[in-house]
């Protein structure tokens, strides 16, 4: 009996010697490790997953010291390349702290695998499914200014001037003006006086006004002039004879 028991005793010891190990023993080295998809902006330090990025590294935390990892990612739905073609791969050594990334990198929108893997590895790598998907690149919005092959900007609308700025277009309609009163001085937009051209009309005006408003008067005046002159020495001489006699 008792030599019954002591083999029992020991059975049950050796099984719970071995549920203490086994755990110790399947963490192979490397295993305890993990690997996350980071988007760039995203900080080593972070722990976190993210699935869905478009520019991304990876990042490895808690394996080994010095410990070398070679990485592969490959297409995986929803993209051109056949399922499993090799699209990115790599390898490097992690730090002192089992920490380690990769550079940044970009790929065609897609479902894409990483299989990570490491020195000494003794169970199925490591791997993560993710989706990249950047976003489209809006054109540039239209309207700009024409330009022509120099680069200097054409305007559309610009007022037609002759070379001296002076209007182009001489007014239809002359203010009328009475005969011998100045007529008014325009100045033009511009600051320059406009040359006012007499019409047919005007022309024919004036050319009256000088036969019949000018040189009528002054030669009646001339004759009754010379009557009073000549009444006068008329006069004057009656006189000196009557005081001769």
């Amino acid at each position: 009996m008792r030599t019954l028991s002591k083999t029992t005793g020991a059975l049950v010891a050796a099984a719970a010697c071995g549920l203490l190990l086994a755990p110790a023993a399947h963490a192979t080295k490397g295993d305890n490790g993990t690997v996350k998809i980071h988007d760039s902006k995203t900080g080593e330090e972070l722990k976190k997953n993210e699935p869905k990025v478009c520019e991304f590294y990876l990042d490895a935390f808690k394996f080994d010291a010095a410990q070398k990892v070679t990485w592969e990612i490959q297409a995986w739905a929803n993209n051109e390349l056949e399922k499993g073609t090799t699209v990115e791969e790599g390898a490097f050594t992690l730090d002192g702290q089992g920490h380690g990334r990769t550079e940044d990198m970009t790929l065609p929108d897609g479902q894409y695998k990483l299989f990570w893997s490491w020195e000494g590895m003794k169970g199925a790598p490591k791997h993560k499914v993710f989706k990249s998907d950047c976003p489209d690149e809006t054109p540039d919005p239209s309207g700009s200014p024409s330009e022509d092959p120099s680069g200097t900007p054409t305007p559309t609308d610009t007022p037609s001037e002759n070379p001296s700025g002076t209007p182009s277009e001489t007014p239809s309609a002359t203010p009328s003006e009475t005969p011998g009163t100045p007529a008014p001085s325009e100045t033009a937009p511009g600051g320059s006086e406009p040359t006012a051209t007499p019409s047919a009309s005007e022309g024919a005006v004036d050319g009256d006004l000088a036969e019949t408003g000018s040189s009528t008067p002054v030669g009646a005046l001339a004759a009754a002039a010379a009557a009073l002159v000549a009444g006068g020495a008329f006069l004057v001489m009656r006189r000196r004879k009557a005081q001769q006699h």
